[in-house]
């Protein structure tokens, strides 16, 4: 008795890719983020300057809360550590005027400035920016309580 061989089962066509195929789909992917990433790399950097100006904003209010409250504003000896809690001489004094110590640092993690008495204004309050370093352009501009954010935005452009 002989064994006739069975007959193979039809060949399934498999559906794939070329390597053709592969490496002109990765050059778009390339030449796509090669177009888009400087852009959404300047909308990063000017999102840490307004968060910046959007914090500053918030230490002025409980700048002139504390003012307000205790008829003077926090001494160069207290800085702002006095917005958290009290000085030795803070008659008056109904704070915390901040929810948590990370509000008197700015988007690079570094301490904002407060000078009083200001050369601005009553007090002066700012960040250096990225580079940490007085001046420069874009992200690594200052952000001041003296220069409102749209002065900022033209001055940009």
């Amino acid at each position: 008795m002989a064994f006739a061989p069975s007959p193979s089962p039809p060949r399934q066509h498999v559906h794939g890719f070329t390597l053709i195929e592969m490496l002109v789909v990765l050059g778009i992917i390339a030449l796509l983020a090669t177009l888009v990433a400087p852009q959404v790399l300047r909308y990063l950097s000017k999102a840490k300057t307004d968060t910046a100006a959007a914090q500053l904003k918030n230490l002025q209010g409980a700048i002139e809360l504390y003012s307000f409250d205790t008829g003077r504003y926090p001494s160069p000896e207290d800085g702002l550590a006095s917005l958290l809690s009290p000085p030795a001489d803070s008659s008056g004094w109904n704070g915390p005027y901040l929810r948590s110590p990370e509000g008197l640092r700015d988007p690079w993690n570094r301490a904002f400035t407060y000078r009083y008495p200001g050369s601005h204004g009553d007090y002066d309050l700012f960040s250096y920016g990225l580079d940490g370093t007085e001046g420069g352009e874009g992200e690594n501009g200052d952000v001041t309580s003296w220069q409102s954010l749209t002065d900022r935005s033209s001055a940009e452009q």
